[in-house]
């Protein structure tokens, strides 16, 4: 390796460093009850989000825990949150089930393969090795697949024990499986948007775009909140061919305070359509720049 290229790796693994230095000292200057919530939701927080709440004020920290969960409702239509309940309950066991070694039991490979898997359907556990020379064993059985952890140092603290590549990769898979679709980048979420259609006494047919302030995720810069949407807007005729299209972006900018006087609002995107006499469907996406969370609806309409 030439020093010109020594020295360009050893920049890029110093700033590496400082990130995460950042990160962590984001995270340890956070007020206890902030520190609990990242730490309860280790197993299912996404970078995207992870980043966006260290970077949030005081004040956008308890909405932000709100939508995080509300995201992640298997029922949004009824008051409880399920996946929720069911998260905590899991973690409340592999307290209560893994309870050899130093750590708590969700912190542990048995517990984390719990909470996102579930109770295996048959355990076969072997505190003192399934041979002589062997080390303490566990072997899960979810149907037909078989998860393995052993203890090398006999010390209660069990390690997920890998048979191959493939079958970690199958693990990997098996604990996504538990948790809801919010996926890095552009599909972190979906937020509530309203959509009506207004007719002037001009005849010019608007499509007004109602998104509840608490919806809007937003990221701290200096003393001001900023985000963008991005409004993206397809007109269908009868037929279901295009007959026109809309694309535009839609700055956010408040102060702390400002958001506050906002509580219960939404932010207002008025749309002039230019359309000829006929039957409609407008489909429209939105999607926050802050966290890279969508807004969708469609409408019907008749001109």
């Amino acid at each position: 390796m030439s020093k010109t290229a020594r020295s360009g790796f050893s920049f890029l693994l110093f700033s590496l460093f400082l990130a995460s230095c950042a990160v962590k000292q984001a995270e340890k200057s956070l007020d206890p009850d902030s520190q609990k919530f990242l730490s309860e939701v280790r197993y299912l927080i996404t970078k995207g989000e992870r980043k966006a709440f260290l970077e949030l004020p005081p004040s956008g920290r308890h909405q932000f825990i709100e939508e995080f969960w509300k995201k992640r409702d298997l029922d949004p239509e009824t008051e409880e949150n399920k996946f929720k309940d069911e998260y905590y309950r899991r973690i409340k066991e592999a307290n209560h089930l893994f309870t050899e070694g130093g750590t708590l039991g969700w912190l542990q490979d048995r517990g984390r393969v719990y909470i996102l898997i579930g109770a295996p359907d048959q355990r076969e556990a072997s505190p003192r090795g399934r041979s002589f020379y062997d080390v303490p064993t566990e072997i899960w059985y979810y149907g037909l697949f078989r998860i393995v952890f052993v203890d090398p140092h006999w010390s209660g603290n069990y390690r997920l024990d890998p048979q191959s590549a493939q079958h970690l990769a199958e693990i990997n898979l098996g604990q996504m499986a538990f948790k809801p679709r919010i996926v890095e980048g552009r599909d972190v979420g979906v937020f509530e948007l309203n959509l009506e259609i207004e007719k002037t006494q001009e005849e010019q047919t608007i499509l007004r775009v109602k998104v509840p302030y608490k919806n809007i995720a937003l990221t701290a810069e200096g003393e001001k909140l900023k985000t963008t949407l991005d409004l993206s807007l397809t007109v269908f005729g009868a037929s279901q061919k295009k007959v026109w299209g809309f694309e535009n972006q839609y700055p956010i900018v408040l102060d702390e305070s400002e958001l506050e006087g906002l509580s219960g609002q939404e932010y207002v995107i008025e749309i002039p359509m230019v359309l000829e006499k006929g039957e409609f469907e407008a489909v429209l996406e939105v999607i926050n720049a802050a966290d890279g969370s969508k807004g969708r609806g469609k409408t019907s309409f008749q001109i």
